[in-house]
């Protein structure tokens, strides 16, 4: 069995196991990253205030401070309502007469408004982005692949990962937004699976649905979907928390999948044409590509 078969099967059967709610790898500039934010400075809220915040009816999980805000040059709606977050702040006191330490525990609350809630916010992030530690096997199939002639232009930046097809463009958040460089490589392999669909490389544009949601539109998801855990099992990055999004990923188009049973094979067939593309660097594989990935 290869590495296709292997992975093809272990999604399959993930699959058939149940729903696993999908999260966005990234945060920061993404404005629905996984957890609550603070936007202005990029750290994560915890505790309780996750809680709090979870119950905001809100799309996007960056929040900021009025002042915040204005040190932006943005402003907070009129009329909006902030919401509360507390900050423990730990000390230990040395008694005046005994020379002993006290713990004091000292709690403050402050509001935050979502940034749903803000208009004017710069598009580029206040805070410095943590480090990116690129995968050397990883980052080694992007650099043959995107540095091939015709091959599709890349840029950073924005809270989306998507390939355009008219441009022949990837998208992609800035690296360092990501939670781990694996689910930013995985990230990167969806779009460039997408990629593979021009005509001039596998051809699959005339099969693209045009809205989200249409059957065409979902097959074409598998397929960038499978590439991607394809890619990273082939690079070594492939791990349980990969895997655990993809089968997630895959089970937002389980409609599809319920719909026909041989969905799920017949896009990890397009997904290997994909994959063996990528690999060679932008260039047909020599393979025989009538040969099938078992399910």
């Amino acid at each position: 069995m290869n590495v296709y078969e292997t992975v093809t099967e272990r999604l399959i059967t993930a699959l058939e196991g149940g729903i696993i709610p999908w999260r966005k790898p990234w945060k920061a500039s993404a404005e629905s990253g996984p957890m609550p934010y603070n936007r202005a400075s990029g750290k994560s809220y915890r505790g309780i205030n996750i809680w709090l915040l979870e119950c905001a009816p809100y799309s996007s999980r960056a929040w900021m401070t009025y002042k915040q805000a204005q040190e932006l040059g943005a402003f907070v709606r009129k009329g909006e309502k902030g919401w509360p977050v507390v900050f423990w702040k730990f000390d230990k006191n040395k008694d005046a007469e005994t020379g002993e330490l006290h713990s004091s525990v000292l709690m403050r609350q402050y509001t935050v408004f979502n940034v749903d809630q803000i208009e004017g916010l710069p598009q580029s992030l206040p805070f410095e982005l943590p480090p990116f530690n690129p995968i050397e096997s990883a980052q080694g199939i992007v650099d043959k692949y995107l540095s091939a002639q015709g091959a599709p232009t890349l840029a950073h930046g924005g809270d989306r990962a998507f390939y355009n097809p008219s441009r022949d463009h990837i998208q992609m958040p800035h690296a360092g937004t990501f939670i781990t460089p694996e689910t930013y490589y995985a990230t990167l392999f969806h779009e460039s699976g997408h990629s593979t669909a021009h005509q001039s490389r596998c051809d699959r544009m005339k099969e693209w649905g045009k809205h989200h949601g249409d059957e065409r539109y979902s097959k074409e998801e598998l397929v960038a979907e499978f590439t991607s855990a394809f890619l990273c099992a082939q690079c070594g990055i492939s791990n349980e928390y990969t895997e655990t999004n993809s089968v997630a990923y895959l089970q937002s188009w389980i409609q599809v999948l319920k719909s026909d049973s041989k969905v799920a094979v017949s896009a990890a067939q397009r997904a290997q044409k994909a994959c063996d593309f990528i690999l060679n660097g932008g260039a047909v594989a020599t393979s025989d590509e009538s040969s099938e990935v078992a399910a």
